[in-house]
C-alpha cells in the first residue's frame, strides 16, 4: 500500500522521542553503576515480524545491532499464538544476543486492538550472572555462569517466581541483577504504552507499513553513500594482545560492489582456548556500525540499514567461534573491528583507538564492583582523537564518587596521560592514569579485562602510534591480564589506559596548536621539541615566574625552557 511520506517522517519523530522515554525509565530505575552510570544497554523497537526500525540515542554498537538480529530468534521461539498481553521474555544466550552470558535481553510483544503489533527491547549487561568473575579464565562457555534461553519472565503480567529464584540463587549481587532486570521491563512498558496511545491518536491499526517505510529509506540511503565509492576490494591487518603469550591477529577484506559491501575476515586466528573469542552475531554487529559510521552516519539506524552490508567469518575462527567456546570477555577482541574495518575503506583514513573498553571487577568481603574505563580515539582525518571516550563502545567511565561509594575503595590518582596520543597532524586522543587502592584492611581481588598493553594503537599517514596502557601495581610489577589477581591490605594498582594513533607527520602540525596542547597539559614541552619540531621558550621579563595549566611550569630564567613542578 502507499504510506504518507509526512506521515512516515512524523511517526518517526515520535517513535525516535518514545524510545528515549524508555531508555530514560531504565536507566532511571536501574540497580547497577554499570547501567546508570556508564549506560551499557541498547534500547529498541521491532515491528511484528522483529524487524528494528529504530533506536535509542544511548545504545552501545555490540548490543543494539546485536539484539536488532537477535530479536528474530525471539519471534521463531514465540509466534504471537503463544504470546499474550502482558508477557515479557528474555534470554542471554551468547549465540542468540549479544555474545556474553552477562547481556542479558529483554523483549516485550505490544499488544494493540487483541494483535500483536510491535516490540520493545533492551539488553543490559548484568553486574552479575555467576560463573567465574567476567575474565578470559573459562575454557568453556559453562564455566562463564547462568544460561538463559528464550524464556518467559512475565507470563501475562505475572513474574515467573520460580525463573527469579533461580537467577537470585545463581549470582553474588541478586538485588542488582533482578532489579535491572525489573528495570527493563519498566523501559518496554514505558515504550510500549507510549506507542500504542500513538497508534490510537493516527487511527492506526499496525505500524508495519509505517516500519516498512522507514527501513526502505534508510536501505536506499546507505545503498546510494556505497554506491559512491570506488568497487574494488580492500584490506586490513591487527594485532591485539591475545591472552597471556598468545597474540590474536585479525584480518579483513572489504569487497566494494555496486551499493552493496562484503566484509569478510577470513586468515583471522583461530578460536581461542580462553574466553575472548567472539560469536558471529557480535562481529556483524560491530561490522555494520562501522561501514554505516564511516560511510553515512546521518542515515537513521535500524533494519534497513544493514541490508547492504554482509559479514562473513570462518566458523572455528575468533570471530565466530563454536560452542561452548568461552566468551565471556569477547569484547576485547570484537572492540577492534571499527578501527581494522575503518583503516580498509578507502578515504575514511581514521587512526586506531584504545578500541577496547578497560573492564576491571574489584571484590572483597561485602561488596563486588564492575569499573569501566575508556582509553583515547584515533585522530580522524581532520580532527584531533577525542580524550578518554569509549569508541566504539560509547561507554562511559565510572566516576570516582560512584566507585568510592559502593565499595570501600579509593582513586588516588585519575588524570589525562601526557604524551598518551599519537603524535601527528591531528593528534590522538589521550588515555588516562588512574590508580586504585583499598580504604580498610581487607584482602580484594581485581579481573583486569584489558588491551594493548603491548600492542599500540599505530597511526596513520605518517602518525605516530599512542601509548600502550600499563596494569600493574603502583612501584611493583605488571599484573596478569584478563585473569583474577589476589591483592594484598597495602596494594596500589594502576591502571593506565592506553592513547589513540595520531593521523599524518607530526611536522605538519601547525605550531600554535602543539603550544596550546603544552598549555593544556596533552603533550610535553619536551615531546613538542623531540616529536614535533616545536621549541618553546619564554620571552618575557626575567625576573617573572609564569605558570600554565597542566604540569610545567616557566622557571624565572628569561628563556629557559619549560620544565616539570615535580
Amino acid at each position: 500500500m502507499t504510506v504518507d511520506p509526512i506521515l512516515v517522517g512524523v511517526l518517526g519523530n515520535r517513535l525516535h522521542s518514545i524510545l528515549a522515554e524508555q531508555q530514560n525509565a531504565l536507566v532511571n530505575t536501574a540497580f547497577s553503576a554499570v547501567v546508570r552510570e556508564s549506560l551499557d544497554l541498547a534500547c529498541a523497537v521491532f515491528d511484528s515480524r522483529g524487524e528494528m526500525i529504530g533506536q535509542s540515542v544511548g545504545g552501545t554498537p555490540g548490543h543494539i545491532n546485536a539484539m536488532a538480529t537477535g530479536m528474530h530468534h525471539f519471534v521463531a521461539a514465540y509466534p504471537p499464538e503463544t504470546l499474550e498481553p502482558g508477557d515479557v521474555l528474555l534470554t542471554n544466550d551468547p549465540w542468540l544476543t549479544a555474545g556474553q552470558i552477562n547481556d542479558i535481553t529483554v523483549a516485550t510483544p505490544v499488544f494493540a486492538g487483541g494483535r500483536l503489533v510491535a516490540w520493545f527491547a533492551s539488553c543490559c549487561h548484568a553486574p552479575d550472572i555467576g560463573g567465574r568473575l567476567v575474565s578470559a579464565e573459562a575454557t568453556e562457555v559453562f564455566e562463564e555462569g547462568l544460561r538463559l534461553p528464550i524464556l518467559k519472565f512475565l507470563r501475562a503480567g505475572e513474574v515467573n517466581a520460580d525463573l527469579e529464584r533461580l537467577i537470585r540463587a545463581n549470582v553474588r549481587t541478586p538485588e542488582e541483577t533482578i532489579g535491572d532486570l525489573y528495570a527493563q521491563v519498566t523501559g518496554n512498558e514505558v515504550g510500549a504504552a507510549s506507542l500504542v496511545r500513538l497508534l490510537a491518536e493516527f487511527g492506526l491499526e499496525t505500524l508495519d507499513d509505517i516500519a516498512a517505510e522507514i527501513m526502505d529509506r534508510s536501505e536506499r540511503a546507505l545503498r546510494e553513500a556505497i554506491a559512491n565509492l570506488p568497487d574494488g576490494v580492500h584490506h586490513n591487518e591487527l594485532v591485539t594482545d591475545g591472552f597471556d603469550d598468545e597474540e590474536v591477529v585479525l584480518r579483513v577484506a572489504v569487497t566494494i560492489a555496486g551499493d552493496e559491501i562484503h566484509v569478510d575476515f577470513a586468515g583471522s586466528s583461530p578460536q581461542s582456548r580462553r574466553g575472548i573469542n567472539v560469536v558471529l552475531n557480535y562481529t556483524r554487529a560491530y561490522a555494520s556500525f562501522a561501514v554505516k559510521a564511516a560511510i553515512s552516519p546521518e542515515v537513521p539506524h535500524n533494519a534497513g540499514s544493514f541490508r547492504p552490508v554482509h559479514v562473513t567469518a570462518p566458523e572455528g575462527s575468533v570471530l565466530n567461534c563454536r560452542p561452548p567456546a568461552p566468551v565471556a570477555s569477547r569484547h576485547l577482541i570484537g572492540h577492534f573491528l571499527p578501527s581494522l574495518l575503518i583503516g580498509a575503506l578507502p578515504g575514511h583514513a581514521v587512526a586506531p583507538s584504545a578500541d577496547a573498553l578497560w573492564m576491571t571487577i574489584w571484590r572483597g568481603e561485602g561488596f563486588m564492583l564492575n569499573v569501566f574505563q575508556t582509553g583515547g580515539m584515533g585522530a580522524r582525518p581532520a580532527k584531533d582523537g577525542l580524550n578518554t571516550t569509549g569508541f566504539p563502545s560509547g561507554l562511559r567511565s565510572t566516576p570516582t564518587e560512584v566507585i568510592e561509594t559502593m565499595a570501600p575503595l579509593v582513586q588516588h590518582e585519575r588524570a589525562l596521560r601526557v604524551d598518551s596520543g599519537g603524535a601527528g597532524e591531528y593528534r590522538g586522543g589521550l588515555g588516562q592514569r588512574t590508580t586504585m587502592a583499598a580504604r580498610e584492611q581487607i584482602s580484594w581481588s581485581v579481573n583486569g579485562n584489558v588491551d594493548r598493553v603491548r600492542q599500540a594503537a599505530s597511526g596513520v599517514d605518517g602518525g605516530k602510534a599512542g601509548a600502550v596502557g600499563r596494569f600493574g601495581l603502583v612501584d611493583g610489577p605488571d599484573l596478569p591480564s584478563k585473569s583474577r589477581v589476589a591483592l594484598g591490605p597495602g596494594d596500589e594498582v594502576d591502571v593506565v589506559l592506553p592513547g589513540g594513533g595520531g593521523n599524518g607527520d607530526p611536522h605538519r602540525r601547525a605550531p600554535e596548536d602543539v603550544f596550546d596542547d603544552v598549555v593544556a597539559g596533552y603533550v610535553s614541552a619536551e615531546a613538542a621539541r623531540a616529536v614535533y619540531g616545536v621549541v618553546i621558550r619564554y620571552t618575557g621579563a626575567p625576573d617573572a615566574l609564569v605558570r600554565l595549566p597542566g604540569d610545567y611550569e616557566f622557571d624565572a630564567a628569561g628563556t629557559a625552557q619549560l620544565r616539570a613542578r615535580d
